[in-house]
């Protein structure tokens, strides 16, 4: 029997193949984008994904200030923090979120859905929203990819 057939690859730093992928945010519901870029960072979407190593893609996004959310969400949908002092919880609508940056959402949408340790920081340093059509990454020669093609 030959054993080097049962060989499982795993991927590590210098293995992991990083491309960059820019997606077009103009007109996508938030949590649906959201899964599928967290989904692109992590790198499940390549055969050799490995939990524990970051593995997945750049992620650029554009024209996030075009971004829908569905149902009564602008007004209802609350972001809770906390300042650390007694007293000291705060929220804010998605609405409101948005008119101060219209990136922050889909951040924090994305960032919700990475693991909560040190990788997670780690392949959240890969994301880079816009608001706009214009970005500074145009020498990585981003490949646009369709949405719609991911499962």
């Amino acid at each position: 029997m030959n054993t080097l057939s049962y060989k499982t690859a795993s991927a590590n730093k210098s293995t992991a193949t990083k491309e960059w992928i820019l997606i077009d945010a103009d007109g996508q519901t938030l949590g649906r984008l959201a899964s599928k870029i967290a989904m692109l960072i992590r790198g499940k979407h390549k055969p050799n994904f490995t939990p524990h190593v970051d593995c997945g893609d750049n992620v650029v996004v554009v024209n996030a200030e075009k971004i829908n959310l569905t149902g009564k969400k602008w007004t209802d949908k609350t972001y809770i923090r906390h300042t650390g002092y007694p007293g000291g919880q705060r929220s804010l609508t998605a609405s409101e979120m948005f008119e101060k940056d219209p990136t922050r959402l889909l951040e924090k949408a994305v960032k919700g859905m990475l693991p909560k340790n040190i990788l997670g920081s780690a392949l959240f340093r890969n994301l880079y929203v816009y608001a706009g059509t214009e970005h500074k990454h145009d020498a990585q020669n981003p490949k646009t990819i369709n949405l719609n093609d991911l499962k």
